[in-house]
């Protein structure tokens, strides 16, 4: 499982293909993805913003960048996790995402980025 750690915040993701959801004849690849953020740090932090690189064999390359994840903006206490997940849809079974967080330091509003590790999107069927 990919994991990384910027400044005392722990990241780690998984993923899987979403066969239900995915029609590969038609070139659509569905990945859900899931992301633990652990503050391992002393200081409270507050993620602000995303910014991801999506990379996809068969289609452009592609950021997506905005404010907080899923619709908020958590904030996390000294030994506190936060996770959630999310979705990427490909045009192929070959794809990787990486990117950073935005954060805060709630006692004086420092910002600093957070790496999200590389992670591979990989149709199951292929990768044999």
């Amino acid at each position: 499982m990919p994991a990384s750690i910027t400044q005392h915040i722990h990241v780690q993701v998984s993923a899987e293909f979403m066969a239900p959801q995915s029609d590969p004849r038609a070139a659509r690849f569905i990945f859900a993805y899931r992301i633990s953020i652990t503050n391992a740090g002393r200081r409270g932090v507050q993620l602000l913003r995303r910014h991801w690189h999506i990379v996809d064999s068969l289609g452009p390359s592609r950021e997506v960048e905005g404010e907080g994840v899923v619709g908020e903006t958590p904030e996390l206490a000294p030994g506190e996790t936060y996770t959630y997940g999310s979705f990427c849809e490909l045009r192929s079974g070959f794809g990787r995402m990486h990117g950073t967080y935005l954060m805060r330091h709630v006692d004086d509003d420092s910002l600093f980025k957070v790496r999200i590790p590389r992670f591979d999107l990989l149709y199951p069927y292929n990768a044999n």
